[in-house]
């Protein structure tokens, strides 16, 4: 059994009773208030309540520290002190659709010299309605509840199975989407479209994906996940390979194999 940081006992206390909380809604679903932030933006009660709780139970046991929330947005901490970075409910939209496929994302970024932010150190991804727990800390491996974690060992493209987002109204392009699509597709085993990002990055952690790729995301969409991934010793850069995925808001991950081979097919998609 992995020994376990006191962060990580701290992100599960507080990501399982928020996914309580999702729990009950999600059994209620119909019955929720639910607005709209903007295009097919929505937010709902149960969102809000599970945010209200993370905050809560986090704060208090680090009460320095700062906070990027999907919903409430930035709130300062400390000088110097890291920020958690938080998703309620990612899968929002199958959520409220009755689509049991959704999860809490945590993350723990590490503050730089300059006053930006760096590296994330620690990660969870949990899936109320499996129970399934899957969490990282930097250089000491990814994890399933306590079974490690490994990206998948294929490395031909016609036996991969890849994950990415489809834009909608009002997010991400379309034109761009297509010309990857089109060249992805005819090379792969297939692609799935699940809805919820931290859960298809985690899911490539544990195997169950071969690569992924999504653009127009935000941070606290990919920020654990991200670290999931590598330390499960895969990559994630850009569309083009390289390591700007946030400037751009292009996330490409897979093996090495898969990756190398995706990479250059995006990248020439693009080009064309």
């Amino acid at each position: 059994m992995p020994a376990r940081s006191a962060v990580i006992t701290v992100m599960d206390r507080a990501a399982r009773k928020a996914g309580r909380s999702l729990a009950r809604d999600f059994s209620e679903v119909e019955h929720l208030q639910v607005s709209q932030k903007g295009p097919a933006d929505f937010v709902s009660k149960a969102d809000q309540r599970a945010e209200r709780i993370l905050y809560d139970e986090l704060l208090q046991v680090r009460p320095g520290w700062g906070f990027l929330l999907e919903e409430a947005g930035e709130i300062e901490g400390e000088e110097g002190k890291p920020r958690w970075v938080i998703d309620p409910l990612d899968g929002t939209s199958n959520f409220l659709h009755g689509i049991p496929h959704f999860a809490i994302s945590i993350a723990v970024q590490e503050p730089r010299p300059d006053g930006g932010w760096g590296e994330t150190s620690a990660a969870m991804v949990y899936q109320p309605l499996t129970d399934d727990l899957f969490w990282a800390e930097k250089d000491r491996g990814a994890y399933l509840h306590d079974r490690r974690l490994q990206v998948s060992a294929r490395r031909n493209l016609n036996e991969a199975l890849i994950a990415t987002g489809i834009p909608f109204k009002g997010h991400g392009n379309l034109d761009q989407f297509n010309a990857i699509f089109n060249a992805v597709a005819p090379q792969v085993a297939g692609i799935r479209r699940f809805g919820a990002a931290s859960l298809d990055l985690a899911w490539l952690a544990a195997g169950r994906y071969d690569g992924f790729w999504e653009a127009d995301l935000q941070p606290w969409d990919v920020a654990a996940g991200i670290l999931i991934v590598r330390e499960a010793r895969g990559f994630v850069t850009d569309f083009r390979g390289g390591s700007q995925y946030s400037e751009r808001s292009e996330f490409l991950a897979a093996n090495d194999a898969i990756h190398s081979r995706l990479h250059k097919i995006v990248a020439g998609a693009l080009r064309g």
